[in-house]
């Protein structure tokens, strides 16, 4: 819920900056890594953002790769969770790189 309504806030907050009125749609890119459940955070929003600017906005959500960094055998590699092995080397010493994120990557607005 307090990702729904930091979203929201940071919609308003640039509503005021960038002078619109109303948010039509969203594209939040959330990376594989960032432990955001899509199913649940769609579910805040639509109830966070009534009688907000962004109410009625469609959300997108679109995912991002987990990618990391292996210590063992130097090389980037995709990971779907912290801590998997290297996919290459089988070792535990892959540093997360991306995936990790979640951020608004666009808008559109009235």
């Amino acid at each position: 819920m307090s990702l729904a309504e930091g979203i929201v806030q940071l919609l308003e907050d640039q509503a005021k900056t960038q002078d619109f009125q109303r948010v039509k749609q969203v594209w939040l890119s959330i990376g594989e890594l960032a432990g955001v459940e899509a199913e649940a955070l769609e579910f805040c929003l639509d109830v966070v953002s009534r009688d907000t600017l962004a109410d009625g906005a469609r959300f997108h959500f679109v995912r991002q790769p987990g990618t990391g960094w292996c210590l063992a055998c130097s090389q980037s590699v995709a990971i779907h969770a912290r801590f998997d092995a290297c996919p290459l080397c089988g070792k535990h010493q892959v540093q997360v790189t991306g995936g990790d994120e979640m951020r608004v990557s666009e808008l559109e607005v009235e």
